[in-house]
Parts: structure tokens; C-alpha cells; sequence
């Protein structure tokens, strides 16, 4: 039987052990409600504090409400953040021999970052929901219609769907779950020297320039854009291009991490 033939039989086999490993995380996390409901609530509770503690001391750019200044933010904030629940779940299922097992199975060698990806895609998701609702609650409102609204939360699912595939890779490289404190320490700077909180313009020269151009900055101004919430604007390429940046960064960084992931995983055992 030719390659040419067996193709379509191989994709059925690596879509169905996806599916099958994406169901197995899923079970995981219905049999651990606690740790969903932790990992749910901690960015409300970031947008009750910066919203209320802070918001009062906080001044919008050209006026307007502070917290529809600020749900983007947090918004893409959160998908960053979960970078971490990807790396503690690969890392820990490669520190227990988990992976190993699977390795020995007849099963499609993608389905188990595919799995996990789209298991982490669709926990992404529903703390979206959960985080759309938290600022409707506050205050938050789109101004744009719901397709506009729509592709914003597209943009923050597909920079999601990017930083799965960079915390599945180290994950891979580092395979300690321990080592997720490395990765916070990566994390929390691309956050927060981004434009989520603070204007570039307010940074040093080299600070700013590293503010505009950061995959983070991209999708807050995107969304702050779709949404037609304030923003803090600017004339540089990256403040008038954002929406196409929060499209090509996020492929970018797939395009790069997504063959990692899976030609480290193969390379496990060497």
C-alpha cells in the first residue's frame, strides 16, 4: 500500500488519539473540581483587585472607564498565565512515567501534545467565559457588535493556543515539574512589560520598544480595539497594526513550537 493511501487512514488514527487523550485530561480535571475552581477564580480575583484597590488611582487615556481599560489586559493576561497549568501537566505526566507508557502504546506519537494542547485549549475557553462574565459584572462592556466582539475572544484563544505549545515544549526539555518556577520567572516579565497596565511611551527608550513589539502587547491591543474599549494608542507600526501582530505573532510562535513539541517528544527516550 503506497504512503500516498495510508495518509488519510494515519490522520484518522492521530485525530482519534487526540480526541481520546484530550477526554483522559478532561476527566482528570472533573474528578479534581477544587483545582479547576482555584484556577478559575484567581483572575477574577485579579480583576476585583486592580478594578477596586487600584482603580481609583488609575487615569484612562483620553478618559473613559478604567475597568474597560483594563478587562483587555487582564483578558490576555490570563491566557499568558495559564502557560504554567501546560508545563505542570506535561512536566508531571513526564516525571511519573506517564508519557513513557504511552510511548509504548500503539497510538498516533502527536496525539499526546495534540491531547494536551486541545485539553488546555478548551480549559482556556471556559475560564474566558468565566473572565467575560467577571467584567460584565464590574462594568466591562463591548461597543463594536458581536462579530468584532467575537473575533477579540478568537485572538485571545489563538495566543492562547501559541503559548500551550511554547509550555508543552519546555515542559519537555525540562521535564521537572519543580521547574515551573523558572517559567514563572519568564512569564510574569512578558506580562507585565507589555501594554496590559502601562503605556510604552512611559518607558525607557529600549523598554518601550521591547512594550510595542511584545506578542502580549498585540493581542491587549487588538482586543482594546475589537472591543472598543480605551486604549493607549501611539502612531509606531506595532499601535496601528495590532490586530494583523495578534494574528501573525501567535502563528509565529505555533509555527516554531507546535514541530518542537512533537520532534522532542519522539526524541524522549534518546
Amino acid at each position: 500500500m503506497s504512503s500516498l493511501s495510508l495518509a488519510p487512514r494515519r490522520l484518522r488514527w492521530a485525530v482519534a488519539d487526540t480526541l481520546v487523550l484530550t477526554g483522559r485530561a478532561l476527566d482528570h480535571w472533573a474528578r479534581q473540581p477544587a483545582q479547576v475552581m482555584v484556577g478559575l477564580l484567581f483572575p477574577v480575583l485579579l480583576v476585583l483587585m486592580f478594578g477596586y484597590l487600584f482603580g481609583g488611582a488609575m487615569s484612562v487615556p483620553g478618559g473613559g472607564d478604567y475597568r474597560e481599560f483594563l478587562l483587555p489586559g487582564m483578558f490576555a493576561m490570563t491566557m499568558v498565565f495559564g502557560v504554567e497549568a501546560s508545563y505542570a501537566a506535561v512536566a508531571t505526566d513526564t516525571a511519573r512515567g506517564v508519557t513513557d507508557r504511552f510511548r509504548s502504546l500503539p497510538m498516533a506519537r502527536s496525539a499526546v501534545v495534540t491531547g494536551r494542547a486541545a485539553a488546555d485549549l478548551v480549559n482556556s475557553a471556559a475560564g474566558l467565559v468565566v473572565m467575560l462574565a467577571c467584567g460584565a459584572a464590574v462594568g466591562w462592556r463591548w461597543h463594536h457588535g458581536a462579530a468584532a466582539a467575537a473575533a477579540a475572544v478568537g485572538l485571545l484563544l489563538l495566543l492562547r493556543l501559541a503559548l500551550i505549545w511554547v509550555g508543552i515544549h519546555l515542559a519537555l526539555v525540562l521535564r521537572r515539574p519543580e521547574s515551573v518556577m523558572v517559567l514563572q520567572i519568564l512569564v510574569w516579565p512578558v506580562g507585565f512589560t507589555s501594554n496590559a497596565f502601562v503605556a510604552p511611551e512611559s518607558m525607557p527608550g529600549w523598554l518601550a520598544a521591547l512594550a510595542q513589539w511584545n506578542p502580549l502587547s498585540a493581542t491587549v491591543a487588538a482586543c482594546r480595539e475589537l472591543f472598543g474599549n480605551p486604549g493607549w494608542g501611539g502612531d509606531s507600526f506595532a499601535a496601528q497594526h495590532a490586530v494583523i501582530l495578534a494574528v501573525a505573532w501567535p502563528l509565529l510562535l505555533t509555527a516554531v513550537f507546535l514541530p518542537l513539541s512533537v520532534r522532542r517528544y519522539r526524541r524522549l527516550s534518546r
